[in-house]
């Protein structure tokens, strides 16, 4: 069962879409990638130079003595110019995967030193240009949720400071797990946020935050039927334990307004007899009220 939904009601989405403006733009982010990534493809360059083959190149960069973000760089680099089936994740976990391993099972796709080397013995400053632009790419990804983040608890502590506490982390770091808050909740079930009555510690909601600069096709897909999914576990379990909780979606950024993203805030809001909410950060004032907040606290302390 649902309450009408506010978001179904909005007629021009963009009016409350939240503009965070927060990256760099060419040709200015291309010198910033430069200065930051160049020492590293001339160190890529180096390694090709002085390795026997492209197998003996992939263990250097994964066993040498190099700091964790050089590292990581050598081995987008190697995804990028040497086997693109590696996956970068993978080839990181020195501990868990062997390079043994990886040339076993992927060496056939790697790109002969011998070409390697021609290609990077006298390469322009062009091509090693555009190698620190790719090594760049998702420098900024994620930092607009961050500051959509930070932004919502500065908003919040200043409205709700006095009954309410928000916690969480407003940049990288661990998600709240649901287990921790009703200790008889089962599996994983992070959570961005939970607001908490300031004297009795109760939960009173937790928080999903989602800055979409874009969005549309699988990824919508993708993220449609798990925001759906997480509300029904939660109803699952409360109904099981006579629990209450409230859910929060911070969704903001012009992807929201695309077709599917679009619908499914829709449908969320006011779900589960209003137990959830969307919002964006414009309409927070109108959709996070005192009275939603308190009126269905958890029945544990």
């Amino acid at each position: 069962m649902t309450s009408p939904s506010f978001m179904r009601s909005v007629q021009d989405v963009n009016s409350i879409i939240t503009a965070i403006d927060n990256v760099i733009r060419f040709p200015e982010s291309l010198d910033n990638q430069i200065n930051i990534y160049s020492g590293h493809v001339e160190l890529f360059r180096e390694y090709i130079l002085s390795s026997n083959n492209s197998a003996e190149l992939l263990h250097r960069i994964r066993y040498d003595r190099l700091d964790a973000k050089t590292r990581m760089s050598l081995l987008k680099l190697f995804r990028r110019c040497v086997s693109p089936v590696l996956d970068t994740e993978s080839t990181k976990k020195i501990k868990k995967i062997t390079t043994e391993s990886l040339v076993i099972n992927f060496g056939h796709t790697f790109k002969p030193i011998e070409l390697l080397r021609h290609q990077f013995a006298y390469m322009s400053n062009d091509y090693k240009a555009a190698l620190c632009a790719l090594l760049g790419e998702y420098d900024t990804r994620g930092s607009s949720g961050y500051a959509l983040t930070g932004l919502f608890f500065d908003w919040f502590n200043y409205v709700f400071s006095e009954e309410m506490i928000i916690e969480g982390p407003r940049g990288a770091g661990r998600d709240i797990e649901l287990n921790t808050l009703f200790s008889e909740f089962e599996g994983q079930y992070p959570c961005d946020f939970v607001i908490r009555n300031k004297y009795t510690q109760e939960a009173l909601a937790i928080g999903f935050a989602r800055y979409d600069s874009t969005r549309g096709g699988a990824q919508s897909d993708d993220r449609t039927g798990g925001n759906a999914h997480k509300v029904l576990k939660a109803k699952q379990f409360c109904e099981r334990t006579n629990d209450s909780i409230r859910i929060i979606f911070l969704s903001d950024g012009p992807g929201l307004s695309h077709g599917d993203t679009w619908e499914e805030t829709c449908a969320l809001d006011g779900s589960w007899l209003d137990h959830v909410r969307v919002t964006t950060l414009k309409t927070a004032d109108q959709r996070i009220t005192r009275d939603w907040l308190l009126s269905v606290a958890s029945n544990r302390s």
